[in-house]
């Protein structure tokens, strides 16, 4: 049977964890649909604090782990658009959802959205207007993926 999805999702892990990658290409389809994206390409990395650390430090300039990191990359190949990467630090999102009273899935969940939305341009960090436009699309997408527990 062929595979009706508009977008592809490709999923590595660099550090095992407790849900199924099909549970995490679900998520990432549904994100895809509720931001109107088509035929994108997106790859999604979970490592470890390590690894998140080195790049956070190369290309950002900052030498500590993170939770998630986004690296765009929006480049046409033929009808498809290489949307970018998303890396999560399992490590962080652990401590995150233990910090924050909810479940490693949610956690992820949330990290999954946070990528994908500085993958489509937007950036918190500039502050303001641009602040206030990511963390309503953040909350927007979030409510729309009640579903996914």
């Amino acid at each position: 049977m062929k595979d009706q999805r508009k977008n592809r999702i490709q999923i590595k892990l660099h550090k095992r964890v407790s849900v199924k990658k099909s549970w995490i290409e679900e998520v990432c389809h549904r994100i895809a649909q509720i931001l109107d994206l088509n035929k994108v390409e997106v790859s999604v990395f979970l490592t470890d604090d390590k690894t998140v650390q080195e790049l956070n430090r190369t290309y950002r300039n900052k030498d500590k782990p993170t939770d998630v990191l986004s690296f765009p990359i929006n480049e046409r190949v033929g009808d498809w658009l290489l949307l970018g990467d998303i890396v999560i630090s399992v490590d962080t999102a652990k401590r995150q959802a233990s910090s924050f009273g909810h479940s490693f899935k949610e956690e992820l969940k949330r990290l999954l959205v946070h990528g994908f939305i500085h993958l489509i341009g937007y950036d918190h960090e500039l502050g303001g207007e641009e602040e206030r436009k990511f963390f309503s699309l953040e909350e927007h997408v979030l409510k729309n993926l009640l579903e996914y527990t």
